[in-house]
C-alpha cells in the first residue's frame, strides 16, 4: 500500500465531509434564494431542515473522529 494514499475508511470520511458541505452550501443558496422571491413557507420546514443537518453533523463528526483515531494507530 502506498503511504500517500488514505484507507478506504479515510476516503469515505472526507467524500461524506465534501457532500455534507456541498449540501450546506446548497441549502443556503436556496433560503437566500426564497427570501430574494418572497416564498414564506420555506419559514415552516426550516426547524426540520436543522434537526436534520444537526443530527447528520453529528454523525459525520463521529465517522472523522473514528477515523482519526484508526489512521493514528495505523
Amino acid at each position: 500500500m502506498n503511504r500517500n494514499q488514505g484507507s478506504r475508511l479515510f476516503r469515505l470520511a472526507s467524500r461524506l465531509l465534501k457532500y455534507f458541505l456541498l449540501a450546506l452550501f446548497g441549502l443556503a443558496i436556496a433560503y437566500v434564494v426564497s427570501i430574494t422571491f418572497g416564498v414564506v413557507n420555506i419559514a415552516l420546514i426550516l426547524p426540520l431542515v436543522f434537526d436534520w443537518v444537526g443530527r447528520l453533523g453529528l454523525i459525520l463528526f463521529c465517522l472523522i473522529a473514528i477515523t482519526v483515531i484508526f489512521e493514528s494507530l495505523r
